[in-house]
């Protein structure tokens, strides 16, 4: 008999209910286990479309069931340290949902109680997963555009009304910290390296937190990353990666959809000799099924994780300085 991971839902947030608990369902290696809300009820309303035997009114005694092996935590961004610390104290691993932490410190704190207790901790961006990632990091690997020379990535929406948690300072809102920290992960991701020095400038709401937010990251031999992100714009996201050859682009890196993905590869547009572009595909994908397939099997096999939670760290300590930065006026390096 295959052994399957067996997941615990910490809350009955949009993006679980969506994305993350069919993904499960649809996995090779995992199990819906058990569902937790605030209120008994709410939980066993979710709970019933996909048959998960156990819930409960409170995320505690979710925690403290010996029926659950890892947590899925899609709480609002200021619970992210509280309740991976508490899930981790039961020796559950944690699947948490980006951004991780924050900030930096409270990272550095979640990776502490993870290591403590032998569990897995990992960062839930899951656009790493999808297979058109693999073929863009293989075509710059394979010098199709020549050396890496700047990025350019966009993530915006436009949020409609004012009661909505990505817009409340005090549970860790704003544009980069829910849209924006995805263009930040991509530059580093595609970079294969870590800025050194960045600059932003933002836009604040009447909500307080950022709602528009443009950046600049500098990464060792002069490879440079800009982005913008926004909650008062039309929906847009896309990946520019221009080289000293050539340039490809991704029109859907972040939600590519069911269908598969297109990656254009940009040829020199003076070019009079060829075409201006090649299209490659990437095969459709469910890159959230990816993701928890790929958590489980490090969670049962002991094998090691892709993207380890250093990882979230070091893109908390971007965002970090991406703020100081926006607060100050001024460019700010980041320290190791």
């Amino acid at each position: 008999m295959v052994r399957k991971l067996r997941w615990g839902i910490l809350s009955t947030a949009k993006i679980g209910l969506k994305q993350v608990m069919p993904a499960i369902k649809q996995s090779k290696n995992g199990v819906l286990a058990a569902l937790a809300s605030r209120s008994l009820e709410s939980a066993q309303e979710a709970a019933a479309p996909f048959g998960i035997p156990h819930v409960f009114g409170s995320y505690e005694e979710m925690l403290a069931s010996p029926e659950v092996d890892a947590v899925y935590v899609p709480l609002p961004n200021a619970m992210h340290k509280e309740w991976t610390i508490r899930a981790a104290n039961h020796g559950k691993h944690v699947l948490c949902e980006k951004p991780l932490a924050l900030n930096a410190a409270e990272a550095d704190e979640m990776i502490t109680a993870a290591r403590q207790n032998h569990v897995l901790l990992m960062e839930a961006f899951m656009y790493r997963f999808h297979p058109q990632f693999a073929k863009l990091k293989a075509l710059i690997a394979d010098g199709a555009i020549g050396d890496v020379k700047v990025m350019r990535s966009a993530f915006c929406y436009n949020i409609q009304g004012a009661n909505n948690i990505r817009l409340d300072p005090d549970l860790g809102g704003g544009a980069l910290m829910d849209v924006g920290c995805y263009c930040v992960n991509m530059a580093r991701l595609v970079a294969d390296a870590e800025p050194v020095e960045v600059r932003a400038d933002a836009t604040i709401g009447k909500s307080g937190v950022d709602e528009t937010l443009v950046g600049i990251l500098r990464f060792p031999n002069d490879v440079v990353a800009h982005f913008d992100c926004s909650f008062r714009t039309d929906y847009r996201e896309w990946l520019d990666v221009q080289g000293t050859k050539h340039r490809v682009d991704l029109a859907r890196p972040i939600k590519p959809g069911t269908r598969a993905a297109d990656i254009f590869l940009r040829f020199d547009e003076t070019s009079e000799t060829n075409p201006n572009s090649t299209l490659i595909t990437a095969p459709a994908a469910n890159h959230y099924r990816l993701m928890v397939e790929h958590f489980a099997d490090a969670a049962l096999n002991g094998k090691p994780l892709r993207y380890p939670p250093e990882d979230a760290r070091a893109n908390m300590r971007v965002i970090d300085a991406l703020y100081e930065s926006a607060r100050t006026g001024r460019a700010v390096k980041i320290v190791r």
